[in-house]
């Protein structure tokens, strides 16, 4: 999702190679030793960056929610210079999709392995994806004003499963390319959302 241009930090390497290790063998399936080795550094090396794992997944964890919301915050108002609700919403669901292609192993992760998390951390993540999805329903009912607020969050819940499904379609070089993906998760977020604002 960020578009920076310059080399990842020793901690954003390691948090990245923890996401894709804890995705493919699960939270208790790696040890520090591994993630430390994946990025060229001895596991208690790892603890000049992080108090341990639990410290690593949470940081994954809050980390992706802070960032979606913010992500999407950044695209309502940069919309509000004169962009229509239509144009919003494809923006938020561009954005979405870029998460979901580019931030697989986050998924995974998040599907497994969020009740591992500490009750705060826990409540935290809840909390900014009931923002984010908040933010997504106030959008979706600007472009379909007929849709009640539980359907619009239906809706919104649908198409966040529906693009949130990328780690089951294959590994990242079995799909067709990532812009024809791209296209086609959004038709049909699209058309998940005229089917519901109907």
């Amino acid at each position: 999702m960020a578009t920076r241009t310059d080399a990842p930090t020793r901690r954003e390497q390691i948090l990245k190679e923890a996401a894709r290790l804890f995705a493919e063998r699960g939270f208790h399936g790696v040890g520090v030793d591994e993630i430390g080795a994946a990025v060229g550094i001895s596991g208690p090396g790892l603890y000049r960056h992080f108090a341990g794992k639990d410290a690593m997944l949470a940081e994954l964890l809050v980390g992706i929610s802070g960032q979606l919301l913010t992500g999407a915050k950044r695209r309502v108002a940069e919309a509000d210079g004169g962009a229509g609700a239509e144009a919003v919403l494809d923006s938020l669901i561009e954005g979405h999709i870029d998460f979901a292609l580019d931030d697989r192993p986050l998924i995974t992760l998040h599907d497994r392995e969020l009740d591992r998390l500490r009750d705060s951390d826990r409540k935290m993540v809840r909390q900014l994806q009931r923002q984010y999805v908040e933010l997504w329903v106030g959008v979706v009912r600007e472009v379909y004003p007929g849709l009640g607020e539980p359907a619009a969050r239906s809706a919104v819940h649908s198409v966040f499963g529906l693009l949130n499904s990328t780690p089951h379609l294959g590994r990242a070089g079995s799909l067709p390319g990532r812009g024809a993906t791209a296209e086609l998760l959004h038709r049909m977020a699209r058309g998940a959302f005229e089917a519901a604002g109907v």
